[in-house]
């Protein structure tokens, strides 16, 4: 205790100096805790959101199972979910029943036939969107309070009907599961998350709030060798230095989550492109504050008591400024087996043997990635001091040389000045890779959009109407033939009911089609067959008329051919399918047991305007949109604005740990420049030579975070199951960003040395 108090007492009276670098120490650990705070709250603020979806679900829980199924005494509910853009819109229609049924969470009554209740964002599209009221039956009465929605940027309604309107449903007695069907992101796509986050923002951050403190290492170490020449014991000089630095730790940690509450306050009520949340939901729990104060200081209190070491063990060495040991090449020991994992999986991808996403490439990445940077960081100093060494020895221009031996004696300077910048390029690679992958996933190349519904679940005169929504360019029936189901396998038949301008509206590139005339589909991009598909066999198909009537048709493969050309795999059509025209087909019948498939451009706001008419004929029909699957797109947005947050923390620890560094190293180095401005030094040459210290490190980093940087995100890509795995767009912008960090890092250098020569710095000396 008289250690940490005597640690106190030099922190308040070491005069203006010590006291600035103590400001600076607990600025320092604030923003670092502002950031960790930051990264450990989204999976909180994931987790509050898919709680209130679990609590909105309908279930049908009954005494006897087996009874919700049926009965006219429960009540009735049918979701539908249509893309709105690039974000889903749900719709929950819901009919009452003999037997009374609390409200959903958000509402203060269930919902009477005629009544619609939307969420505050929905509300404000319907202002400014008057055609999008045709999905919604009804009047609105009133808004779904935040409890009722997952953020406040859904889109979410629920709509009173009567029973009769519902013919598609599912029974329910209450709202609540311990689940939820559509969590806000999937467990692999989180996964990528925390991947990726503990490479940008964590692996730095550990290495910013080391700097931080260790910042005026020199003169600290200085004054604890003074202490240990006195008498102190070794242990009581760590003590004492770690007192500073838990001190400041402790006092930045506090503030840090005053910073972050304020933050999550804010942007909360702004929102982030793509992902919103309530500031409820931002609330760190008890765990994560813990975290904050207790492992701040506990990282504080291990760097002071490493970092008083050597001055409590050699103390006539460092009050004499003896040459420090060169460091140990045990820091290339997390960068060996790192490199042997991401150097694996780039052969595998060349060779063509990707594992397609194992679970033990799943454990094995993350674990590289982190190896990968440790070691990148870790191995720096050794590098640097051994291109110092050689260089001053072949050096024939002074500045060169003087900085070269400066750097040669203190490698550990380039830990400090450039490890941040060079786990931001190296974190950009690994970021890039993951947004190819989900580009990979999401990306529709297809011009047109297909949109289909089933055919038996509407009446004849609503099959004409969407037939006539306006931006539908074509339509189509497709069916499959009649199995018999005591013959396995029963051979079918898939058909296409349409014209051929239909068929053009749905894949431009058709070939010669004879008007009225059936011939078999194939596409030239995939020309397989199915052995079923031989001209003249028949098949047979079950028709049905809007009186009920039914009858068999029977159909013989022809053998003409329609060639048609899709390599989207969007397509409405597959190769094997008979073309048949409208005309075939009995007046008045239709196959049963189809589907009608629309097409339109794939234009979002032509998809829109299609999806609203469609609801203007039928709210309630479900419509099935092939390449748009909106729960994927909303957490694809999700992930890219986790991502650019991660990018954000990181550029901001990269750039502070540079700038803290780079300044301290500048004052800690006043009595070296001053001696040398003593001796005739020319402030030219103590400017290239502060310069030079600097740049040399930094490049060095720089250089190998691209390269490994881009190692690791081939090996991602490889195991991603994509099929990029070389991507060689972002090096010239990796290449760019780095080339603009050494500018930088030059520019910023060159005003820390002074003009004002004060020999009361080497008064000691």
């Amino acid at each position: 205790m008289r250690e940490l108090q005597l640690g106190l007492r030099l922190l308040l009276g070491g005069g203006r100096g010590n006291r600035v670098r103590f400001l600076l120490m607990t600025l320092g650990a604030a923003i670092g805790v502002c950031c960790l705070a930051m990264v450990l709250a989204i999976p909180g603020i994931l987790a509050a959101q898919d709680a209130r979806k679990a609590a909105r679900e309908p279930d049908c829980i009954t005494e006897r199972p087996g009874t919700c199924g049926s009965g006219s005494r429960s009540a009735l509910e049918l979701t539908r979910t249509d893309p709105f853009g690039a974000r889903p819109m749900t719709r929950i229609f819901l009919a009452a029943g003999t037997t009374p049924v609390d409200p959903p969470p958000g509402l203060s009554e269930f919902p009477s036939a005629g009544e619609v209740f939307v969420s505050p964002r929905l509300h404000e599209e319907l202002q400014e969107t008057p055609g999008l009221s045709q999905l919604f039956p009804g009047k609105e009465v009133g808004r779904i309070a935040p409890e009722g929605l997952a953020h406040p940027d859904e889109l979410y309604a629920y709509i009173g009907v009567g029973r009769a309107e519902l013919a598609e449903h599912q029974r329910i007695t209450h709202f609540g599961m311990s689940y939820t069907s559509s969590p806000t992101v999937e467990g692999s796509a989180l996964d990528i998350v925390r991947f990726t986050l503990a490479g940008v923002v964590l692996l730095p951050l550990a290495v910013f709030l080391t700097v931080c403190a260790q910042l005026s290492a020199a003169s600290r170490n200085r004054r604890l060798a003074a202490l240990r020449l006195l008498g102190m014991s070794q242990k009581g000089v760590q003590r004492v230095n770690a007192a500073e630095t838990v001190a400041a730790a402790l006092l930045g940690a506090v503030m840090g989550l005053a910073g972050y509450w304020l933050v999550n306050q804010v942007v909360a009520r702004i929102g982030l492109p793509g992902f919103s949340w309530y500031p409820s939901d931002g609330s760190l729990s008890l765990s994560t504050v813990a975290v904050c104060l207790v492992g701040c200081p506990l990282l504080a209190w291990f760097a002071g008591r490493v970092g008083g070491r050597r001055a409590a063990a050699k103390p006539l060495e460092v009050r004499r400024s003896a040459v420090t040991k060169a460091p140990a090449k045990w820091g290339m020991l997390p960068l060996v087996p790192g490199l042997g994992v991401v150097t694996g999986y780039c052969v595998a991808g060349a060779t063509g043997h990707a594992p397609r996403d194992t679970e033990l490439s799943s454990i094995l990445m993350p674990i590289a990635v982190v190896l990968v940077g440790a070691g990148l960081v870790l191995t720096l100093p050794l590098l640097s001091g051994a291109l110092a060494r050689r260089v001053a020895e072949s050096a024939r221009s002074l500045s060169l040389g003087l900085a070269m031996r400066r750097h040669e004696v203190e490698p550990s300077g380039a830990f400090r000045v450039a490890t941040g910048l060079v786990l931001l390029v190296f974190g950009a690679s690994l970021v890039q890779g993951v947004l190819i992958e989900l580009d990979q996933v999401t990306r529709n190349t297809s011009s047109t959009q297909m949109y289909e519904l089933d055919l038996d679940a509407m009446a004849y005169e609503q099959e004409r109407a969407f037939e006539k929504v306006p931006g539908v360019q074509g339509h189509a029936v497709e069916a499959a033939s009649w199995a018999d189901p005591d013959v396995w396998p029963s051979p079918r038949l898939h058909v296409v009911v349409a014209t051929c301008d239909g068929v053009r509206a749905m894949v431009p590139d058709v070939g010669p089609c004879v008007e009225g005339q059936s011939a078999v589909l194939v596409n030239s991009a995939n020309a397989n067959l199915d052995e079923e598909v031989q001209p003249g066999a028949a098949f047979s198909f079950h028709l049905q008329n809007e009186k009920g009537e039914r009858r068999d048709f029977t159909l013989k493969v022809p053998r003409e051919t329609v060639l048609f050309r899709d390599n989207s795999g969007l397509s409405a059509f597959d190769s094997g399918q008979v073309l048949v025209p409208p005309s075939a087909l009995p007046e008045g019948f239709r196959l049963e047991e189809a589907t009608l498939t629309l097409s339109s451009h794939s234009v979002p706001d032509v998809v829109r305007n299609v999806l609203d008419g469609i609801g203007g004929v039928d709210p309630t029909i479900e419509v099935r949109t092939p390449g748009i699957n909106v729960s994927a797109l909303e957490q694809v947005a999700i992930v890219r604005t986790l991502l650019a947050v991660g990018m954000v923390l990181g550029m901001i620890i990269g750039v502070a740990a540079y700038l803290v560094a780079a300044t301290d190293r500048a004052v800690e180095r006043r009595p070296q420049v001053t001696a040398l401005a003593l001796l005739g030094a020319r402030p030219r040459t103590l400017r290239t030579v502060q310069a030079v210290q600097v740049v040399v490190p930094l490049a060095i980093g720089l250089a190998l975070a691209v390269v490994l940087g881009k190692m690791a995100e081939s090996s991602y890509l490889v195991t991603g199951g994509g099929d990029i795995f070389w991507d060689g767009d972002g090096v010239p912008l990796l290449l760019a960003c780095a080339l603009g960090a050494v500018v930088v890092a030059t520019l910023g250098s060159l005003p820390l040395i002074g003009r004002r020569i004060d020999p009361e710095l080497i008064r000691r000396d």
